[in-house]
């Protein structure tokens, strides 16, 4: 009887961890209106052997697009490929599915960063065995400090399109090739943490931001990530289309499979509560008890929310005011994404418990 208790104790302790993770892990994020056309900006040089580049792309704050600008990322693995983020539209918005790494490039939404990322797969180097070489006929290579390099004509029939998303008005019309599911199939590795840092920083500058530069961010690209300041920062030349955002912009997080996204950073980004069902314990009294238990729960929780998202503000434009370095930056977002999560998972155990204590008693 002791085994079948520890192991009744084991598995809810289990449930309960793999709850508690997957209210951070399976976030998708989902846009009532596309992001703004790419940029037009030029590609800066590689920084050394081993890097391969990632291409620009806009993510979602909760409230605003940003840019991430194109950087020079050292490959996780030999042999690996990066597979751009890409915006798509089904179910009446539009979803962001997450870039990866993998042994082949896989589906992008058929959109055109450029730089050898032309639509379909990648045209900017290859692997030979355990050395990666550039198509100096695509990639911003220094010749004199990397040898390891190819010339291959790459016919690009989409130089002026510069549209940033797959289907919904507009869009681009393109589905995935059976070589490119397959790709999806295989092993993949998520983004490297140079690359979710660089993501984090370009979050918490407001001139990269849609509403701050009008789809023209001052820093298009860098050479390696998290570098925002200096020489090998490229501007954008000019904006690839007219931005105009809907006057009631609106976004969400909601639960996915398809389109995962890191945990939230801000607790504006964090889901909408879902409220539980009403208590039906067959005694009207100790129900309407148990509903304004959960009405003052939902509302000291929205409180809390709303306490941290301007304590977290607050921080910001302190930073702005001391015209801080990207690497405080980064720390305070951080700092930022484990305050989130923290109030996130102890406003999950609170709601189980509440609704544990909610159960009809039992009868023996």
């Amino acid at each position: 009887m002791r085994m079948i208790s520890s192991l009744r104790s084991l598995l809810f302790t289990l449930v309960v961890l793999a709850v508690a993770s997957a209210a951070f892990s399976q976030i998708g994020i989902s846009v009532s209106f596309g992001p703004p056309a790419l940029p037009i900006y030029e590609q800066p040089i590689c920084p050394g052997d081993g890097y391969i580049w990632t291409p620009g792309y806009w993510a979602w704050d909760g409230d605003d697009y940003y840019w991430v600008p194109g950087t020079w990322v050292l490959a996780p693995e030999v042999g690996y490929l990066w597979t751009p983020p890409w915006w798509g539209w089904s179910d009446g918005a539009f979803l962001f599915h997450e870039g990866w790494w993998g042994p082949h490039v896989g589906f992008y939404g058929g959109i055109n960063y450029g730089f050898g990322y032309f639509g379909v797969g990648f045209e900017g180097g290859r692997w030979d065995h355990d050395h990666f070489f550039y198509n100096r006929a695509v990639a911003n290579i220094d010749v004199v400090n990397i040898h390891n390099v190819y010339n291959e004509t790459v016919v690009n029939r989409y130089t002026e399109n510069h549209i940033s998303y797959n289907g919904g008005s507009g869009g681009i019309e393109a589905r995935p090739r059976p070589e490119e599911e397959m790709a999806a199939r295989e092993r993949h590795i998520p983004p490297a943490r140079p690359q979710i840092e660089h993501e984090q920083a370009a979050r918490g500058n407001r001139e990269l931001h849609a509403s701050a530069n009008q789809g023209r961010p001052p820093i298009a690209a860098t050479s390696r990530p998290g570098e925002f300041r200096g020489g090998s920062v490229v501007p954008a030349r000019e904006a690839g289309g007219v931005y105009n955002p809907p006057a009631n912009r609106g976004g969400n997080t909601s639960r996915g499979e398809t389109n995962m996204s890191r945990p939230a950073v801000h607790p504006k980004e964090l889901p909408a509560f879902e409220r539980p069902p009403a208590p039906n314990t067959g005694d009207p009294n100790r129900d309407r008890k148990y509903q304004q238990q959960q009405d003052n729960l939902f509302a000291k929780q929205q409180q809390q929310r709303q306490n941290l998202q301007q304590k977290q503000e607050q921080d910001h434009q302190r930073l702005q005011q001391q015209s801080a370095s990207e690497a405080r930056t980064q720390q305070m977002e951080q700092r930022h994404q484990q305050q989130t999560q923290q109030l996130q998972q102890r406003h999950v155990q609170q709601q189980q418990q509440m609704q544990q204590r909610q159960q009809p008693p039992r009868h023996r």
